[in-house]
């Protein structure tokens, strides 16, 4: 079963830590000033697409609703905070018994995303909102970003088969969240047994040099494999000389061998010539993979190659050039005074360049054409026009502090699918450009 099924929270005690000292001081402001209680609304958007990107995938809002429902401080932390002298006593005694109370809405994963686009809409207090901002930031830039390398990776695939196996080129806790953030974005397995236990994700793995090195000769090794692991392995061909150890894998596993991994060399050569080999030997279905530091453009490269898996690493878990997705955590709206029925006033920041925002409390849609392909991200606030009636793209996720809207992981996977194939042709181009559809605001 799915740990979304599950509910299972993220491996440490509570990430009420997981934040930046001047939330905490905006509290304790906050709180003295008797603005703590008033209703606000946040919201997590991005102003720009990262440069070149045609589209965004929202990823990690899994994660943020297991964040969000674990921000609690226990007596260590408020011991911590006190000795630190971070906040005062009343600010200690208010965060001894947080609980987000408020709601949420937002984009659903897997889902893709333009400039602007509201991707999370948080509502509660103004003190209880607050002091989500760096959680909910760290999650979501973190896993979008994979997610958006994992989409383009897929799309230059073509249908084959993608490996996540970055791992060791990153935290350790980061590369559990990589691999579930690069299967929503279409990858199909991962070699990291952690994300597997937690998330559900297809774990694969074989053997590296160091098990050929470790033999007398290189049969030696591949005999081993095979007599552990049967005939269904995967053999690693690029030790010493591939035509070789492709004729010995050959022999020892038969035709039936699974398949052989190319890791190093002129990739799109040496796929031809090994797949030549094997047919000659009969081994007509014995699968080709390969890996060797692979980004999007380096897969699409490979599309004439006779390769059926690629396994990607550092370019993946590293967002292949863009590690973040300049999220931001802007408050929107929020009530003129703390009662509770205080109507809602639209604020945002003016500012001479590029970081200014718009104010009030929005909805999003994406009008299509008269073919169903997307051809405008269009944001308001008010009452949605009656031509984009179900085309809203905002989901109900916390109400009232309960999560409404946890979800196995494969249907966010099987959401990109979807939301991908409605935008126009042109974004899986890789080359350079601007957001395939514009940002409308009405």
């Amino acid at each position: 079963m799915n740990s979304a099924d599950l509910g299972r929270r993220v491996g440490v005690p509570s990430t009420a830590l997981f934040t930046d000292q001047y939330e905490l001081t905006m509290v304790q402001a906050a709180l003295k000033a008797g603005t703590a209680s008033r209703r606000s609304v946040f919201e997590a958007f991005t102003r720009r697409l990262p440069e070149g990107r045609r589209y965004g995938v929202v990823a990690g809002t899994g994660r943020v609703l297991d964040a969000v429902e674990n921000f609690h401080f226990d007596d260590e932390m408020i011991g911590f905070l006190r000795q630190q002298r971070v906040v005062d006593e009343p600010t200690l005694q208010w965060l001894a018994d947080y609980r987000f109370s408020g709601d949420i809405w937002g984009y659903p994963e897997g889902e893709v995303y333009f400039p602007g686009s509201p991707l999370l809409r948080v509502e509660g207090s103004f003190a209880e909102c607050v002091l989500l901002e760096t959680v909910i930031l760290s999650i979501l830039n973190h896993d979008s970003a994979i997610a958006a390398a994992a989409s383009r990776m897929s799309a230059a695939a073509g249908g084959r088969r993608l490996i996540e196996m970055g791992a060791r080129r990153t935290h350790e806790l980061s590369a559990v969240a990589s691999a579930r953030a690069a299967y929503v974005g279409g990858f199909d397995a991962t070699s990291d047994l952690a994300a597997g236990f937690r998330y559900g994700i297809p774990t694969v793995g074989t053997s590296a040099h160091a098990f050929t090195l470790l033999h007398d000769t290189e049969r030696d090794a591949f005999r081993a494999q095979v007599d552990s692991l049967g005939r269904g392995t995967t053999l690693l061909v690029d030790t010493y000389d591939v035509a070789e150890a492709v004729r010995a894998a050959v022999e020892i596993a038969g035709p039936e061998l699974g398949a052989v991994r190319i890791d190093s060399g002129d990739l799109l050569l040496v796929a031809h010539r090994v797949r030549q080999q094997l047919d000659e030997l009969g081994a007509t279905g014995t699968r080709i993979v390969v890996t060797s530091d692979l980004d999007e453009y380096a897969i699409a490269s490979l599309a004439a190659a006779p390769v059926d898996a690629y396994g990607v690493g550092t370019q993946l878990v590293t967002g292949s050039g863009h590690p973040t997705c300049s999220m931001v955590y802007k408050l929107v709206a929020r009530a003129g005074s703390a009662e509770p029925d205080a109507p809602l006033v639209p604020v945002a920041k003016k500012s001479l360049g590029a970081k200014s925002s718009k104010g009030g409390r929005k909805w999003a849609a994406r009008r299509v054409d008269e073919h169903g392909v997307a051809e405008a991200e269009v944001i308001g606030t008010g009452a949605v026009p009656e031509e984009l009636a179900g085309r809203e793209l905002l989901v109900e996720l916390v109400r009232g502090g309960e999560v409404v809207a946890r979800e196995p992981l494969e249907a966010a996977r099987e959401r990109h699918v979807s939301a991908r194939a409605g935008l126009p042709l042109s974004a899986m181009q890789l080359s350079r450009g601007e957001p395939v559809i514009g940002t409308e605001y009405a």
